[in-house]
């Protein structure tokens, strides 16, 4: 059977076969209309029926998100970069580490997704995980995200011409030794091949439960939510 260029099969809930004289057409039938949409051109044309219609339909966006964030680990996956762990094992690895030792889902979570940014934006990755998690955990452990690349520099950065103490600029923070003590205990040490890391299957009930919550609500989020 002819599949059409760009056509995942699997998305689709059937292929129909039409004959037309001697040629065989084929044709896509889905099982359901495509959603409506908005007709404007610019926001300044917008009306209040357009923006009821986009957030009847934004519960699907807010519902998918853990699934999102589940997919984006897979791109850290067999990512080593010269590390002696992938970039997939190191995550789990650091959030491992936190989670025996005693620490909160929170700071777990936390733990988990600190590098993520890594593949998208190799030039400030900590600024994508912070940004992930800002609506969702506490202003100490944004901040700890947020800041981890600079902290976790003491370790390596002198090795590279740079200022390892560069961290110290931030030692009025509160939240300084909070950080120190993340790099130190926890995304530091987390380089080590046999250390037995949960798998990511452990943390996906975590990452459903922060994330399948809308934070200015606090109601679960399904695909009926707006």
């Amino acid at each position: 059977m002819w599949v059409p260029a760009g056509v995942n099969i699997a998305n689709r809930s059937m292929f129909a076969t039409e004959l037309k004289g001697d040629a065989v057409t084929e044709h896509i039938m889905t099982d359901q209309a495509t959603p409506p949409r908005a007709s404007f051109r610019s926001f300044q044309e917008s009306t209040q029926d357009d923006w009821m219609l986009i957030m009847k339909q934004r519960g699907e966006l807010e519902a998918s998100l853990a699934s999102r964030i589940l997919e984006q680990f897979e791109h850290l996956r067999d990512d080593y970069g010269g590390f002696p762990v992938d970039r997939l094992e190191h995550s789990l690895q650091t959030a491992t580490r936190a989670e025996r030792d005693g620490r909160n889902d929170e700071y777990v979570l936390c733990a988990l997704l600190h590098d993520l940014g890594d593949p998208l934006t190799p030039y400030n990755h900590p600024d994508v995980g912070a940004a992930i998690l800002k609506p969702f955990v506490s202003e100490a452990n944004h901040w700890m995200v947020e800041h981890h690349g600079i902290f976790q520099g003491y370790y390596f950065w002198h090795h590279l011409g740079m200022d390892r103490n560069t961290r110290d600029r931030y030692a009025d923070s509160p939240h300084y030794a909070l950080t120190e003590e993340f790099c130190s205990e926890y995304d530091s040490p987390a380089f080590d091949p046999g250390y037995d890391s949960n798998p990511l299957g452990h943390y996906e009930a975590l990452i459903r439960q922060f994330f399948g919550t809308n934070p200015w609500t606090g109601r679960t989020v399904d695909n009926s939510d707006a």
